[in-house]
């Protein structure tokens, strides 16, 4: 599979989480984009990596994990592509880790968070679709989220609707990718 992959010419900033938590509509706005990454109402869409090139880094669209409706074999096909993408020599600066702000994590977004600690891969929490939350919802959500998932990492609501996060999120990427 990494020889299907894009050689590593640039830094990378990879994007991932559960399927239909709003990873293709994250990139489209944090590049002022409608349609770049492609979206869809239906979960398990992205079945591929996607590579988008912006300036001088390169955007990586993973596919999501959880509850997409497709046959075991096509999800161990996913699982094979993300470990291979994560296990091969890249210019990875970061990985967003997106879970959905209305949800506590799943323990699938628990074990990649884990993995990303264990690896020592740099990351940030964008908790998507915050702007579907009440103002009393969504204050008891991020105060849950931090003994959820750790005091000590990053979070960062984010709503591909109003935009909020999205400034902060171009602001950390370009951090990294200097």
């Amino acid at each position: 599979m990494p020889s299907q992959f894009l050689p590593p010419e640039f830094p990378e900033v990879a994007f991932s989480g559960r399927s239909n938590v709003g990873k293709s509509s994250l990139i489209n706005k944090l590049i002022r984009r409608k349609a770049l990454a492609r979206v869809s109402s239906q979960p398990g869409k992205t079945a591929t990596i996607n590579f988008y090139r912006v300036d001088d880094i390169r955007l990586c669209d993973l596919p999501g994990y959880g509850y997409a409706k497709v046959s075991q074999s096509e999800k161990l096909r996913w699982s094979e592509l993300v470990e291979g993408y994560f296990a091969a020599d890249r210019d990875l600066r970061l990985v967003i880790q997106l879970i959905d702000s209305r949800h506590a994590p799943s323990q699938d977004d628990m074990s990649m968070i884990n993995y990303l600690i264990d690896s020592q891969t740099p990351f940030v929490v964008a908790l998507t679709k915050i702007d579907k939350l009440g103002v009393t919802a969504r204050s008891q959500r991020l105060e849950a989220f931090k003994s959820e998932i750790g005091e000590d990492i990053t979070l960062i609501p984010f709503s591909a609707v109003t935009g909020e996060g999205t400034q902060q999120l171009q602001q950390i990427i370009e951090e990294v990718t200097k």
